[in-house]
């Protein structure tokens, strides 16, 4: 299963890699794609994902979901 959303304010690869690092801690969460281009992280997991702990991984990352 993956699940796409939009992060707000991350500029280069240490952003990337910061998002990413907090989201694999998400129980079941197997892969994470960050594309700084365009804001959007894509996250492959083994089942739906709470919003809620995708929200606080990207804000404990510094950085804040879009929308």
């Amino acid at each position: 299963m993956t699940t796409t959303i939009t992060v707000e304010g991350m500029s280069c690869s240490g952003c990337a890699n910061s998002v990413r690092a907090e989201l694999t801690h998400i129980p079941g969460v197997h892969g994470v794609d960050v594309d700084v281009s365009s804001g959007t992280v894509t996250i492959a997991s083994d089942s739906p994902v709470d919003d809620e702990a995708i929200r606080a991984a990207v804000e404990e990352a510094g950085y804040t979901l879009a929308g």
